[in-house]
């Protein structure tokens, strides 16, 4: 099920890149719902029912139950609160904190030294070990998942930023504020920020959509969102043991968070041939 959406999925990405770009945008929006008003009007599917374990999709239980009898679809829904969560503060975290370092670290060759060289250090250790590293000397909880997966992802948004702020320092309108004497602050905020914020929006649907996979990636291994707090990974990992008897345990929630990752990477690529023209002409060439 989940394969066979997706290919359909990026065979319409590659044919129709209008349609894809809409299709995402309903995918997110319905997301996005579900994540404001499933958890109020559904619960948080924590209900257990023992006599109803294991039962496949029909009318009582749209997308089944688990082992413990709770209903897959109401969990579905209510996992989409943590990653909707999780995603759009990590975006905000990053790009506030490594964009403004990279910033600094392309505008200021002291600057530059010291940031790289914390950013090579932070970068030569896997993004998920530390994550988990963090979870388990800050313990557990949503605010230290959002904590461990923004901290390995700002180096990469430092090192980013800081190569677009060097190619925007060498034009022609950067040396005219230079030599009619404008403040250093004045370059930054009115002529360098403005001209990297487009780079910027596309980095910030990148680091989302790998939030999203890091943070279902903890809670699958057991480190991430607490277990009374439904998200797509603890619900994927409640249902790996029982995977020939109820694959509509992994593949119901798989299948939302494949979708929501894919449709935020579309208007990624979107965004990216927007602000940066040179592509769009490379792939027409």
């Amino acid at each position: 099920m989940t394969s066979s959406a997706l290919n359909a999925f990026s065979a319409i990405r590659s044919a129709r890149p209008g349609i894809a770009v809409s299709l995402s945008l309903l995918a997110l929006t319905v997301v996005i719902l579900m994540a404001i008003f499933g958890p109020p009007i559904l619960g948080l599917g924590n209900e257990l029912n023992p006599i109803m374990r294991l039962k496949p999709p029909s009318a009582a239980a749209w997308f089944g139950t688990d082992n413990l009898g709770r209903d897959v679809f109401t969990r579905t829904v209510s996992g989409a609160r943590n990653s909707v969560l999780v995603g759009l503060c990590t975006a905000a975290v990053v790009l506030i904190i490594g964009g403004t370092l990279g910033v600094l670290a392309g505008y200021f060759r002291w600057v530059d030294r010291i940031v790289m060289r914390l950013s090579d250090g932070l970068m030569a250790i896997p993004g998920i070990l530390l994550a988990i590293a963090l979870v388990s000397v800050l313990g557990g909880g949503l605010v230290t998942v959002i904590i461990a997966i923004s901290v390995p992802e700002i180096p990469r948004t430092a090192r980013l930023m800081r190569s677009v702020v060097l190619s925007i320092r060498e034009l022609p309108f950067i040396t005219a504020a230079v030599s009619v004497g404008s403040s250093t602050s004045k370059i930054l905020l009115r002529h360098v920020v403005p001209n990297a914020v487009g780079m910027l929006s596309v980095q910030a649907t990148y680091v989302c959509a790998a939030a999203i996979l890091s943070e279902a990636a903890l809670s699958f291994l057991g480190v991430g969102t607490p277990p009374d707090i439904p998200s797509w990974g603890n619900v994927i990992a409640s249902g790996k043991e029982y995977f020939r008897l109820a694959p509509w345990i992994i593949a119901f929630p798989g299948t939302f968070l494949s979708i929501m990752v894919l449709s935020i990477n579309i208007i990624g690529d979107r965004l990216r041939d927007r602000f940066d023209p040179r592509l769009v002409a490379r792939r027409a060439s």
